[in-house]
């Protein structure tokens, strides 16, 4: 890699170019947070999709036809040169593996957070997707103790598809620690709070910016030099857009639903059409929000079981679902032998469903948007048949899906390439 200097701190082992969003720093940590896919919120009657484009404007994004140094853009990290692709990956939150597979660059993947049943949720998607896998057996995760710098040292990744401001804020990390990483193994190059559109820490503040879960998919999709891998799949996402929008009944006919985590006698609660990639599987199929008006002051809350049934929605989404971490059955059996929740609309009408997770990638997201606009508007867009604890996504009949599963498999196996 070349080396720079940057700021007389003298050379840097990896060539590492942050604009004035460089110079930002800190804020918030929580492993809960929002993101969607365009920060629009759908209202009445129009159309509840949101649009991604391209993911970085040319004028941001500099990339080598072949050989040589390259650019790729994202706030808070600013313009990161790189003399080579990645070839060691350092990520947490499993939009970034999903987006390294994806691209056709899985096995770079060094490390993520709670591997077992990120990885193995990844997988129960993938399985659907002939020749497409993630090895993440063996994998640490960089959250089991904190975030250890010594870990970053010891993996000498080239490149961490992390947010140099959430890193800052994790506990015994500070801007001046971000910047040491950043110099001394490799650069930062993530955004954590497009998630739900919150504000950054100070320092880093003035110049974040917020994107789509798509645009940082093309961001992301720079680093590896695949941008045309990156326009074949965002082009059967928008396709698929397409397809919802043109599906979607009247504001009026659509039912009412909660995205929500069960946990004994409450309910973790989420809002469906807020900004931020978090949301990016819900929020654009605009269902009425039985919770829209509630303020949490973040994106979730709490409410207990009698707050739930005055609520009634027809339908409970219930995030994880799809996870190891629970087993649907068991979730609605509990919910059913409650003498308040056996009343709820949606434990009576069996429309409880299993969802994925919050820190999807696109892969990922297109199997988590095709599995809500089932569940919510079976109608419009076939059945949903139903998901079984520790089994891959459900097979879906050709004719009833809302996505080529060939396209997308071809495009990350790179065939043709």
């Amino acid at each position: 890699m070349t080396n720079s200097t940057d700021g007389g701190r003298g050379p840097t082992r990896r060539r590492y170019l942050a604009g004035s969003a460089a110079a930002l720093s800190g804020l918030l940590a929580g492993c809960t947070g929002g993101d969607a896919d365009d920060g629009t919120t759908p209202n009445d009657d129009a159309p509840a999709t949101e649009r991604d484009t391209t993911a970085t404007d040319s004028s941001e994004t500099t990339t080598a036809a072949s050989g040589g140094p390259y650019t790729a853009t994202l706030a808070p990290a600013g313009e990161v040169s790189f003399d080579a692709v990645p070839e060691s990956v350092f990520t947490v939150f499993s939009q970034y593996p999903d987006m390294c597979v994806a691209l056709g660059h899985g096995d770079a993947v060094n490390a993520m957070y709670v591997p077992e049943m990120a990885g193995t949720t990844m997988n129960h998607y993938y399985d659907r997707l002939e020749g497409v896998s993630f090895e993440w057996e063996g994998l640490p995760d960089p959250l089991s103790d904190g975030l250890p710098k010594e870990l970053l040292y010891d993996l000498d990744s080239d490149v961490h598809l992390v947010d140099p401001a959430w890193a800052s804020t994790q506990k015994g990390w500070s801007a001046g620690d971000v910047d040491e990483v950043a110099d001394a193994v490799g650069p930062w190059f993530g955004n954590f709070y497009s998630g739900t559109n919150a504000d950054a820490p100070d320092g880093y503040a003035a110049d974040y910016q917020h994107y789509t879960l798509w645009e940082l998919f093309g961001a992301v999709a720079d680093v590896f030099q695949e941008r045309e891998r990156y326009e074949a799949l965002a082009s059967v996402h928008e396709e698929m857009l397409s397809t919802v929008e043109q599906g979607l009944p009247p504001r009026s006919e659509r039912p009412t639903a909660v995205r929500v985590t069960y946990s004994g006698d409450q309910f973790y609660t989420y809002h469906l059409n807020e900004p931020g990639y978090w949301l990016a599987d819900t929020r654009p199929l605009g269902a009425n929000d039985a919770f829209a008006e509630k303020d949490w002051g973040q994106l979730w809350g709490t409410v207990g079981m009698e707050a739930m049934a005055e609520a009634d929605p027809d339908v409970v989404l219930h995030l994880w679902g799809m996870t190891p971490n629970y087993d649907m059955a068991e979730v609605r059996q509990s919910l059913a032998d409650d003498p308040v929740g056996g009343q709820l609309s949606a434990v009576q009408n069996d429309r409880v469903y299993a969802q994925g997770m919050r820190y999807q990638g696109p892969l990922m997201n297109l199997f988590q948007l095709e599995a809500t606009a089932k569940q919510l508007y079976p109608e419009q867009f076939g059945e949903w048949p139903g998901y079984e604890a520790g089994q891959p996504y459900p097979e879906i009949p050709e004719d009833e899906r809302l996505f080529d599963r060939e396209q997308v498999a071809s495009v990350v196996r790179g065939d043709g390439q």
